[in-house]
């Protein structure tokens, strides 16, 4: 989606709001890891929902973990970020490896990025290495609906 700035505030104040535990009547939200490499603040939320259907999926008191990606920038107001989550595949691998055992695997070949960016220490490498594992994604899920068009 879109950048959120917060008026007046400096790197940290960002850092600090995107680090602190949330607590809303249905979701409470904690960051468990945290890593600032250049302007991406790299996370590892544990969400839990206090009720039933608070979170697809999870019943009350049970939890679930994504990794997030968090851009920061400055514009003349103060500082502010974008939020993604593993999920819509960002494309910046230089999130710490630890994280990916921390979290359920939400994007194959964004992780696929992330450990040929580590292996290799080049964007360009795991950017080629990204692109290949989602090409197969694709391949695969191409191949999948045209066997579901066959048999049916």
């Amino acid at each position: 989606m879109g950048w959120t700035y917060i008026d007046g505030a400096t790197r940290a104040d960002v850092i600090c709001e995107l680090t602190r535990r949330e607590d809303s009547h249905s979701v409470s939200a904690q960051v468990i890891a945290h890593a600032l490499r250049g302007n991406v603040l790299w996370t590892v939320c544990v969400l839990t929902a206090k009720h039933d259907s608070a979170i697809a999926g999870l019943a009350a008191g049970q939890s679930t973990r994504f990794i997030g990606c968090n851009l920061l920038a400055r514009d003349s107001t103060g500082w502010g970020y974008k939020d993604m989550a593993e999920a819509v595949h960002p494309y910046y691998y230089t999130c710490p490896l630890s994280y990916l055992d921390m979290a359920p695997e939400a994007s194959h070949s964004w992780r696929a990025g992330v450990r040929a960016y580590h292996a290799s220490g080049c964007r360009d490498v795991a950017r080629q290495a990204a692109d290949a594992a989602l090409e197969q994604e694709r391949s695969r899920a191409v191949q999948a609906n045209a066997c579901q068009a066959v048999t049916a």
